[in-house]
């Protein structure tokens, strides 16, 4: 029995050994494996002005330069020369504004091209607006779709289809891009028509044109459907550009949120992706630069 029972332990021992010896080398391959840095960081970093309205813009480029942006979101043509003198750009132009002959404003989040009363202004407002941001070296032009107000999604699809095809024989004279944001409408925009990934996606395949593409909004499409990741792998070839934010309340996107953010940053940097995210969060602490630094910090993968 003593002879037996130490055969056994032995086994014991011997088989706790050779797993323990496999879960070693194993768990080495691994950390080995996540040690292997990507060399440098793969995005490129903007954040959107809006954020931080009571930072002037020459501060804000001066510090966002020395922490690494490239880019500050949704300027206009005539902000460039200020960013210019930092060495910047503004990957993502806002929208221009019009007014229709019976004096309703469009180009907003709420009216815009998803009806075809709106299309004459919107593209008397678009034409001069994308000759100046293409006069200072802009590439993307922001545009939405406008709410829903009783229309159905695929009403919608086809007016907003009309319109664009409208102006993109002039983007593609100047060489820009088109880019429709991705909003939620749960939360933020109530009623907004551009509220879900799929309708995005069915706009650029009807249009199917170099000249437009999406907004992909990961706050807003974090909130509308979630799935980011797969949702990046998939559609990929459509998203123009991309916004941050930390869910629930758009702010810091650090641990304090849902979202881990460097997967998704690795997830769209392994697509080719060369364009630019731009941190669109509402800072929560008094410190805003050192939340916009931290961010930044966060998405560098």
């Amino acid at each position: 029995m003593q002879r037996r029972s130490f055969l056994m332990t032995s086994g014991k021992s011997a088989a706790i050994g050779t797993l323990a010896a496999s879960l070693a080398s194993r768990l080495g391959a691994a950390d080995a494996a996540l040690s292997v840095a990507v060399p440098g960081n793969r995005i490129n970093h903007s954040a959107c002005k809006w954020c931080y309205g009571d930072i002037p813009l020459e501060d804000l480029c001066v510090a966002g330069k020395d922490m690494g942006l490239k880019s500050i979101d949704l300027l206009m043509p005539n902000d460039f020369a200020t960013l210019h003198r930092h060495g910047l750009t503004c990957a993502m132009v806002g929208n221009p504004v019009g007014t229709t002959a019976s004096d309703v404003k469009v180009g907003t989040i709420v009216k815009a091209f998803n009806r075809i009363e709106h299309h004459d202004a919107l593209v008397a407002a678009y034409g001069p607006h994308l000759k100046a941001a293409a006069a200072v070296g802009a590439k993307n032009v922001i545009c939405f779709s406008g709410n829903r107000e009783g229309m159905s999604d695929e009403q919608g699809l086809d007016n907003c289809a009309t319109g664009l095809k409208r102006l993109l024989p002039l983007a593609e004279q100047f060489g820009l891009k088109l880019v429709m944001e991705l909003l939620n409408s749960k939360v933020d925009h109530a009623d907004y028509m551009c509220d879900h990934s799929a309708w995005g996606v069915a706009l650029c395949n009807k249009l199917d044109s170099a000249h437009f593409g999406l907004l992909y909004d990961i706050y807003h499409m974090q909130i509308m459907e979630g799935d980011v990741i797969r949702t990046i792998r998939e559609h990929h070839r459509w998203f123009a550009h991309y916004h941050t934010g930390g869910v629930p309340g758009r702010n810091e996107i650090d641990e304090t949120q849902e979202l881990h953010y460097p997967a998704i940053m690795r997830a769209i940097a392994d697509t080719g992706y060369s364009g630019f995210v731009a941190q669109e969060f509402i800072p929560k602490r008094p410190d805003k630069l050192a939340s916009l630094k931290q961010a930044v910090g966060i998405c560098s993968v």
